[in-house]
């Protein structure tokens, strides 16, 4: 079964792709949000003249791995499948639910290559319309890949779907074999080894893609080089909506002394023994690194909503825009805060 899959390769300090068991998740108003209805006309200039490099930064509604592809040999040089400069089409292999309205989507890549994303790194995913003038057009929107930088053969997306969203309901509608045209990567946040000393990730929902990225990088492809300590804070709205959390689990046992996971549900059950509640200025003094404390950063990813509770909103041209929020309150500033 493609969504329900054995994750112990995850957790390897290798650079062999992994294989993620993502749990299910439902509609939500904090950690969840539909993303904001809107045109293209950002995205589309965003990308005018720039390809899709260099400081622009764009939310994304999607996650999680599965099954791992073989691992290249060492001496084969693997292709990047996707390009910066242009779109290109991949043809849809596989399609897992994984509750009412989010499903896992694989696309074939070829064979030799990876998806060539870089650590934060997400892609530009479009399909045609006529407008309502009769004329061509595109639905653009942001997504980032869920499968390991170094999958080869394929990409995976997680993607939920909503009632007014006009890209994740074409998402899904794809049938085995149809295919979506892809562009990329976009750098978001381009890692670097042992930057920082201590990294603090606040995710909401699907936002927890981003920091996968992050996580991955520093436990499973730096071959222990990189001693960033990570603690990752993870608000749901109950304990089922929870993706990702065999694969994070399982890296909390592996490595206990340099990533911590604290899991937020605002609708627990009677039988959570975890965190309750939204994030507050109370979590984020008692897990995330100090602002005043040398070489740290706090990375934030999820609904709208959420960002600006916590950081502040992004600016209307998807740049970092102003440190606000809880952060600000706390006294972090644009040196040690970065919105996904």
């Amino acid at each position: 079964m493609l969504y329900r899959t054995v994750v112990s390769s995850a957790i390897r300090a290798t650079a062999a792709p992994t294989r993620l068991n993502a749990q299910r998740q439902t509609a939500r108003a904090y950690s969840t949000d539909k993303p904001k209805s809107g045109g293209n006309g950002l995205l589309f200039a965003a990308l005018a003249g720039l390809g899709v490099a260099g400081g622009i930064y764009y939310n994304s509604s999607s996650t999680t791995s599965v099954k791992p592809a073989a691992a290249a040999p060492a001496a084969t040089e693997l292709k990047a499948a996707f390009s910066p400069k242009e779109f290109k089409a991949f043809k849809l292999k596989e399609v897992q639910d994984i509750n009412h309205n989010t499903s896992l989507f694989r696309f074939d890549l070829p064979e030799d290559s990876t998806s060539g994303l870089h650590v934060a790194s997400c892609v530009i995913t479009r399909y045609p319309i006529t407008k309502k003038d009769g004329s061509p057009g595109y639905i653009i929107r942001p997504y980032t890949p869920t499968s390991d930088e170094n999958a080869q053969g394929y990409v995976d997306f997680i993607v939920k779907k909503y009632p007014d969203g006009k890209m994740s309901k074409h998402f899904h509608s794809l049938k085995v074999g149809d295919e979506l045209e892809i562009k990329g990567p976009i750098p978001k946040l381009m890692w670097e080894e042992n930057k920082f000393n201590n990294v603090g990730l606040i995710a909401g929902g699907t936002g927890i893609t981003p920091m996968l990225q992050i996580i991955r990088k520093v436990l499973n492809h730096s071959e222990g080089r990189d001693k960033t300590k990570i603690t990752l804070v993870f608000a749901n709205q109950t304990e089922e909506d929870i993706l990702l959390r065999e694969e994070l689990d399982n890296y909390v046992k592996a490595h206990p002394d340099q990533i911590k996971v604290h899991y937020l549900l605002d609708r627990p059950s009677d039988k959570w023994a975890g965190g309750k509640g939204f994030v507050t200025k109370e979590i984020v003094q008692q897990y995330m690194p100090g602002p005043n404390e040398p070489n740290t950063l706090v990375a934030v990813c999820g609904p709208d909503k959420m960002v600006e509770l916590i950081s502040g909103a992004k600016a209307k041209d998807k740049s970092q825009g102003e440190i606000g929020g809880i952060l600000k309150e706390l006294g972090y500033t644009s040196e040690n805060v970065f919105k996904f």
